[in-house]
């Protein structure tokens, strides 16, 4: 899939952005909405820029093969995206903020708490010259409490929410331990979270109120609120989850079986779901037994049920365990590596690599939007920015600055 040259008309073609986020969660909620038709103006430092853009390997190869120097971190979250390069810490480019803002409807920005506040920019003061602005800070642990001025990145908040204690092996198994998710998971909740919120305070503004408001989230509170069932699992009855790996607390058989050349996902959901399992694998006798015909009988023999089904599986390679059980109705899949994912018939039927010119690369791939709407399809319209390379063009139309203004601005180093 290719990108179009159309202009965007997107779901929020009428809102503009001011995203003063960096390395992940900001940014990606900055991505979300840009990929909705906003306009979204990345603010960076001049000179350095996004803190995401050092974050490699891996970098973008170019057309000959060769490293750029793009992060593929920093080329995640920042497409449709205009890059300008203010130096907040500046007077004049305090001003600049200022004067962009008057013409924005969302702010989002993840200083630590207060720093803003230094420069004018936070929200009572940006508040005031633009009463509809909408204005959401993410921070690690929140606008208030104890741990307000600590720093973090998602690996703390991975530990401290409890994410880390649920997953991984048990103690007593090989490589036993709390185990971190190979995602940045905290950001990206954050960042879906950021989103969902700043959509419902337009709504809010354009439809109720008139007015904007302040969003305080935090990736620590975004995190916890994600423990999700397990987390309301533990309120309700004290007890501590375990760490079981790929094994569902929940139901059996759940959980990863080797194939004779590799692993695969089995996830039985109810007893006549087993009952055809079984006779897929041969051996139906068994959903009629005591031991294995209720679900909760199967998670209380857990270990006789895997030392009867875990020589089938090895019996015979994934695929043909995949198929049959498949067709039985029975939910199963592969355990993809990326490659096996991205040549998955689904993936690519589903659209969700797209493909966007770039300077260094003809074609440069990223992931798509899994968004999908009938009347304002999402559109992949600018690729990630250079850094500082829209800020004439940005600042110029948007404020009427002239050549000369400009040379001004550089000159302080505001620009």
């Amino acid at each position: 899939m290719t990108t179009s040259s159309k202009p965007a008309k997107g779901c929020l073609s009428h809102i503009r952005v001011l995203d003063l986020s960096r390395v992940f969660a900001g940014p990606w909620a900055g991505q979300m909405l840009a990929d909705l038709g906003a306009e979204v103006i990345k603010v960076e430092r001049p000179g350095s820029g996004d803190d995401a853009r050092r974050l490699g390997p891996p970098f973008l190869r170019d057309d000959h093969g060769h490293e750029t120097g793009e992060t593929g971190f920093f080329l995640s979250a920042n497409r449709n995206k205009k890059s300008v390069t203010i130096d907040i810490s500046k007077s004049a480019g305090q001003e600049v903020i200022r004067e962009l803002v008057k013409s924005c409807d969302i702010l989002i920005e993840n200083y630590k708490v207060g720093d803003l506040e230094r420069y004018g920019l936070d929200y009572a003061s940006l508040g005031a010259t633009n009463p509809r602005l909408i204005y959401c800070s993410i921070t690690g642990f929140g606008q208030t409490g104890p741990y307000r001025y600590l720093p973090g990145y998602d690996s703390i908040f991975q530990g401290m929410a409890g994410l880390m204690a649920i997953t991984g092996h048990p103690d007593e198994a090989p490589g036993g331990g709390p185990q971190k998710v190979g995602l940045i998971v905290s950001d990206l909740m954050a960042g879906m979270y950021a989103s969902i919120a700043v959509l419902a305070a337009l709504e809010h503004r354009d439809v109720v109120s008139g007015e904007g408001q302040h969003i305080d989230l935090a990736l620590l509170d975004s995190q916890v609120a994600s423990l999700s069932h397990v987390g309301v699992g533990y309120l309700v009855s004290g007890e501590m989850p375990k760490r079981c790996g790929t094994v569902s607390p929940t139901g059996s058989p759940s959980q990863m079986f080797q194939c004779q050349d590799g692993p695969m996902m089995l996830v039985v959901g109810n007893d006549p779901q087993f009952a055809r399992l079984a006779a897929t694998l041969g051996v139906p006798d068994i959903a009629r037994t005591e031991r294995f015909a209720t679900n909760r009988a199967r998670i209380r023999n857990r270990g006789a049920l895997n030392d009867i089904l875990m020589p089938i599986f090895r019996s015979r390679p994934k695929q043909h365990w995949i198929d049959a059980i498949g067709a039985a109705g029975v939910p199963c899949g592969p355990v993809n590596e990326l490659n096996e994912v991205f040549a998955d018939p689904q993936v690519e039927e589903r659209r969700m690599v797209v493909e966007i010119a770039h300077p260094q690369r003809a074609a440069m791939p990223l992931l798509a939007n899994p968004i999908r709407y009938s009347e304002t399809p999402i559109q992949y319209r600018l690729r990630p920015p250079a850094l500082g390379e829209h800020t004439a063009e940005v600042l110029s139309i948007m404020l009427g600055y002239d050549g000369k203004r400009l040379e001004e601005l550089r000159g302080q180093c505001a620009i």
